[in-house]
């Protein structure tokens, strides 16, 4: 058996399909575990199969480098010889979301609402890139760690800038009645397949189940299934409303757009999560709508939501204290800090507002010269220099322009007010 394919040497097995096995392999020149896809010779060389596997590879191998978002794999490297083929990809080493459809282990609630949402920012993303996936399913959904998930498996992709394919593709339990009948898609076939997606990871069942192919489309177009929550206690009202509206049968009934689901949501999650860990999508909602990190792409913001430290406050709680040290920055999220020195009021905070930024910046332990307190219930993030440090060269590169701007800012201010004296 070979064990090299260019650069990549084949540690283990990961798995197998049609067209080929997946392996856990190195790649000796970066150092670094991939997933190396690698196609049977034989299914390229079948009349009937050939065609197809060269097409997915094809189109896998058109994403590599094109899709950079923290919640889809990485595509590295494609190559494709006359009887053999590899495709090279980020290695997620928590399997996927198949084990969590069964029903002696479905997630808590919450984390198929931060799974739906994580989703969602990446389906919206690949859309924005003219990507289409067409077979979502549990199986090409990753589990990198937690509710931190990565779509895997473009190889069913539609790539509307190349106007390809009109062909019937996809896992039927999970394609729509459009997809189905073969009409033109549009995001909302993934949007359709997330939802039974998440109604299975909610019920440990699909929505619709039949014996053959024939009853099962049928069933499809024309039956509506019962809402999770008659078939989980603990479902919100809100969130059957939500999953059924993206299983609706014409796509104009399901959400206009991703960023629309995404909000539902992350309201829903916030309800789910009073007085608990902050999810990650509440995480990252606070942090669009801040001063300093509002303009960063999507892609940057959940950087940051991994690379930041949150907490829920009660009133009265101290978060800085004057002529004690310390190097971090800070976000308020939600509700209202006051600002004292030495008893006197010297400033309001409100959400959205940073505080810390100029020890920060000193990036050395300073002293503070202020303190920061609570006055009601409020939600604080805290940005480490070491935490920032990791995060990568453009997100550094946005963070430091979104500082720079909030310090001109405040500068124009007080000048404004200088002259007015």
């Amino acid at each position: 058996m070979q064990t090299r394919y260019g650069k990549y040497e084949l540690k283990r097995p990961l798995g197998s399909g049609a067209s080929g096995t997946v392996y856990c392999a190195l790649d000796t020149f970066a150092g670094r575990d991939v997933a190396l896809k690698v196609l049977d010779g034989k299914v390229l060389h079948d009349p009937r199969m050939g065609e197809l596997t060269r097409g997915q590879f094809m189109n896998e191998a058109a994403l590599a480098g094109r899709l950079s978002h923290p919640h889809i794999v990485a595509i590295y490297e494609a190559v494709m010889e006359d009887d053999a083929g590899y495709v090279a990809m980020e290695y997620v080493a928590g399997g996927n979301l198949l084990k969590f459809t069964q029903a002696d282990r479905l997630l808590p609630v919450n984390d198929v609402v931060q799974i739906g949402f994580k989703s969602c920012s990446a389906l919206d993303y690949a859309f924005r890139q003219g990507v289409i996936h067409r077979d979502i399913k549990p199986a090409n959904i990753l589990v990198s760690e937690g509710t931190n998930i990565k779509v895997a498996d473009f190889g069913s992709a539609l790539l509307r800038s190349a106007g390809n394919s009109d062909q019937i593709v996809g896992t039927p339990s999970y394609m729509s009645p459009e997809q189905m009948s073969g009409r033109e898609l549009t995001h909302h076939s993934d949007m359709y397949a997330m939802g039974v997606v998440l109604y299975e990871l909610l019920c440990g069942r699909k929505p619709f189940a039949a014996g053959t192919i024939d009853e099962l489309f049928r069933k499809i177009a024309t039956e509506v299934p019962p809402p999770p929550g008659k078939l989980r206690t603990g479902v919100p009202q809100r969130l059957d409303e939500i999953v059924l509206r993206m299983i609706s049968k014409r796509p104009e009934d399901r959400y206009p757009t991703w960023a629309e689901l995404a909000l539902e949501l992350a309201q829903v999650g916030r309800l789910s999560v009073y007085q608990r860990e902050i999810a990650d999508s509440e995480k990252f909602d606070y942090l669009c709508k801040s001063q300093i990190f509002g303009k960063l792409s999507d892609a940057h913001l959940w950087e940051l939501v991994q690379g930041s430290r949150w907490s829920r406050l009660p009133p009265r709680t101290t978060i800085l204290r004057e002529d004690e040290a310390g190097s971090s920055m800070y976000l308020l999220g939600g509700g209202d800090l006051k600002v004292t020195r030495r008893g006197r009021l010297l400033n309001l905070l409100k959400s959205g507002e940073c505080f810390g930024e100029m020890a920060f910046i000193l990036g050395a332990a300073a002293t503070r010269h202020a303190t920061v307190e609570a006055m009601t219930d409020a939600v604080v993030a805290e940005f480490e220099p070491s935490g920032i440090a990791r995060l990568s060269e453009g997100c550094r590169l946005q963070i430091a322009h979104g500082l720079l701007r909030t310090l001109v800012e405040r500068l124009a201010m007080a000048n404004a007010r200088i002259s007015q004296q």
